[in-house]
């Protein structure tokens, strides 16, 4: 049954306890459904924040339908899809499951910082007062139309002084936090509820595509020190932003991988599989030595298969790649900087997913963006089949860490209150909040 408001219902796990976790990762070329066993792990110096290593021990991996750009456009043939991959993650599985994590690419998805002040008169902290400032953000909404994902805490303030981590004690005349919320379109999010709960399936958990993004492609010292990842996906381009270990900022473009396959068949009237075929053999979005010199053999569309194939320079590719890409790139640049994040992001950008893999592409974001540039792929999981160990599954590997951190969030108590008010999503949020403040 649908509720009247999304509300995420993942219990965090336990330090030095097993569990298994479900995840299903849609996008408007492919679905992929995991099923993993999260084992307790010891700390390493790279992935400090992880408690617990997964262990695969189920995948199914196939095309998308009925998903455009993150939304559901056909129930029947999204249905049908996702079962296909839930099937064959439980055979190899030998389970079947019941609940899953599912991630939102779009529903025009985005985040805002949500702040709250309250007088101290010159006073100690105490922890009536972190109570009362948790209490006052609750006072401040979304539009009644979004559904929060996410609502994580970013820091204190004390008279104006950042970034105090814990202000319990401490004598000042104000006291202040920030929260980072990231929230979607609610029909978008209830159409992803509803062709689950046609497959049996109950949503554990919404997690959005970039943070998930970010939390299976960064390192802690990138988080911590500042670092923007950007998800090229097929239809869509993530975008987070972490700074001292926290999402700070979250958005998504409307253009992906699944456009420069559409200007190449269109450019060279060629059919959509062959130009998916010929963007990931040739092309680059930086010229070569050679490119014009190579040519790569078409099939132009309505052509025999007697006739003989027609030829084109490699360099006509890249002058078909490069301006798309351009564009996304310009794009995520003046979304981050029209949310002044370009400096909280220091100088460190990380690509990851499908369409990051365009030869060049690292290069060429260096130059436009002015950032160090590299490539993210999914870390510290086990069990993965080699297929899936590149960046187009990064998404995957933070849907499988979610669980690990979910417990800076909030956990539900009642699924069927409203989003807001005495029992809605926002005030489940700084119950938890003030749960792990004040104990």
């Amino acid at each position: 049954m649908i509720n009247e408001q999304m509300s995420a219902r993942l219990k965090p796990i336990e330090k030095g306890r097993t569990r298994l976790v479900s995840v299903l990762d849609i996008g408007s070329t492919k679905i992929c459904c995991t099923i993993a066993r999260l084992v307790p792990r010891i700390e390493g110096q790279a992935l400090r924040e992880r408690t617990h290593e997964p262990e695969v021990i189920g995948f199914g991996y196939g095309p998308s339908a009925g998903i455009e750009s993150g939304v559901i456009s056909d129930l029947d043939l999204a249905e049908k899809s996702i079962r296909f991959v839930l099937s064959e993650a439980e055979k190899k599985a030998g389970l079947t499951i019941e609940s899953i994590i599912i991630n939102v690419s779009s529903g025009d998805l985005s985040s805002q910082t949500l702040s709250a002040n309250i007088s101290l008169d010159g006073q100690e902290v105490e922890k009536s007062d972190i109570s009362r400032v948790f209490e006052a953000v609750n006072e401040v909404s979304v539009e009644k139309k979004r559904t929060i994902i996410h609502a994580l805490p970013i820091g204190f303030s004390l008279d104006g002084q950042r970034n105090v981590a814990e202000p319990y004690g401490m004598v000042g005349e104000h006291l202040g936090v920030d929260v980072a919320v990231v929230s979607a379109n609610t029909l978008v999010m209830r159409n992803i509820e509803l062709v689950l709960n046609r497959c049996h399936l109950q949503v554990q958990a919404f997690i959005a595509t970039p943070y998930a993004s970010g939390l299976g492609a960064l390192v802690d010292d990138e988080a911590n020190l500042g670092v923007a990842c950007i998800d090229f996906g097929g239809a869509t381009t993530s975008i987070s932003v972490f700074f001292e270990g926290h999402l700070v900022f979250a958005d998504v473009l409307p253009i992906g991988g699944q456009q420069i396959t559409m200007d190449i068949a269109r450019q060279l009237s060629i059919s959509i599989e062959d130009a998916e075929r010929i963007k990931t053999l040739y092309a680059s979005v930086l010229p070569g030595q050679n490119d014009e010199r190579e040519l790569i053999p078409i099939m132009p569309i309505g052509m025999s298969e007697e006739n003989s194939p027609n030829a084109i320079a490699r360099s006509n590719i890249t002058r078909i790649v490069r301006p798309r890409i351009e564009e996304i790139l310009n794009g995520v640049r003046e979304k981050i900087a029209n949310a002044k994040m370009m400096d909280v992001a220091g100088r460190r950008f990380v690509f990851t997913g499908g369409a990051s893999e365009l030869t060049g592409l690292t290069e060429l974001g260096q130059r436009m963006l002015s950032r160090h540039v590299r490539k993210g792929r999914a870390m510290g999981i086990a069990g993965l089949p080699d297929a899936a160990k590149g960046p187009a599954f990064s998404t995957i590997a933070g849907m499988l860490v979610y669980p690990q951190i979910c417990q800076h969030e909030f956990v539900a108590k009642n699924q069927n209150k409203a989003l807001m008010g005495s029992g809605g999503y926002l005030s489940r949020v700084i119950n938890r909040l003030k749960e792990n403040f004040i104990e």
